[in-house]
């Protein structure tokens, strides 16, 4: 694992923020003496400095004073104007990450911001398994909106907290749409499986457990054989079978509620923008 020196501030300490500066320290990638984090809340601060040893301070402008190398805004869609307007003039020529989703790189270049770069990670990055989208060329300007050895120590980053891929600023928001929402996604047909398993009379604690451990499963297998999900699927269906009479009924159903999952994120993705 490729590890820098530089040092990284992340403005946000929930379930996002906190666990990027988490992987970042566990993975080897940054020492925890040059991780810095600010939020309001200090009782997530507390945890977090007890259990990663990252630094912790109280609020922005104690962030700054510590001079990073690269700032993180790990804040949600809704308040990302105000934070950005509050610490523009101060970090204008400082590289700024935003991983919240809506908001176009040429917003942030309008307020002042020479170095950003865009990333759109999943909450799996808290157990170093997530996937994250990385764009740093203005999709209407078609500039970059910051320098290659900067997308360099993006790409650094958030490798060590899973996958991690360079992709058009157009993609970016088609990725947080599938990639971003996916863990939710998951959880819900997690659930619904329960659910359905409940319904046809196996114990409820049995039903979760059993799925849930299917489903870690089938993950791990599929990742370490490298075999295709469609292949996959069909080695575990024998004809006439079971399985097979299930998929008739379930394979429609998934693929056109994926597609409307994925149209409504890209749309509420539109109008946060």
């Amino acid at each position: 694992m490729a590890t820098v020196s530089e040092v990284v501030g992340i403005i946000g300490c929930g379930s996002m923020g906190g666990s990027i500066a988490r992987g970042l320290i566990a993975s080897g990638t940054c020492d925890a003496s040059r991780v810095i984090v600010c939020d309001h809340h200090a009782e997530r601060l507390e945890a977090l400095s007890a259990d990663s040893g990252a630094q912790v301070v109280p609020d922005v402008d104690a962030l700054l004073a510590e001079g990073p190398d690269a700032i993180i805004l790990a804040v949600k869609p809704q308040v990302i104007s105000s934070v950005v307007k509050s610490v523009a003039d101060s970090c204008a020529g400082t590289l700024v990450v935003s991983i919240a989703a809506g908001k176009p790189l040429g917003w942030f270049v309008g307020q002042g911001l020479t170095r950003v770069v865009r990333v759109m990670p999943n909450l799996p990055v808290s157990v170093r398994s997530g996937a994250s989208a990385i764009a740093a060329v203005d999709m209407a300007t078609g500039k970059d909106t910051a320098a290659k050895a900067d997308v360099e120590l993006v790409r650094t980053l958030f490798s060590s907290l899973g996958s991690a891929f360079v992709m058009r600023e157009d993609q970016l928001d088609a990725e947080g749409a599938v990639i971003g929402c996916a863990p939710a996604y998951f959880a819900l047909f997690v659930d619904a499986l329960t659910r359905a398993g409940i319904r046809a009379g196996i114990p409820a604690e049995a039903t979760r457990e059993m799925v849930e451990s299917t489903m870690l499963g089938t993950a791990r297998s599929l990742l370490e054989s490298g075999e295709h999900p469609r292949s996959y699927l069909e080695g575990v269906t024998s004809p006439g079978g079971t399985t097979a009479a299930a998929l008739r009924e379930l394979e429609p159903l998934m693929c056109e509620g994926a597609y409307d999952a994925v149209d409504a994120a890209l749309e509420r993705t539109h109008e946060l923008a």
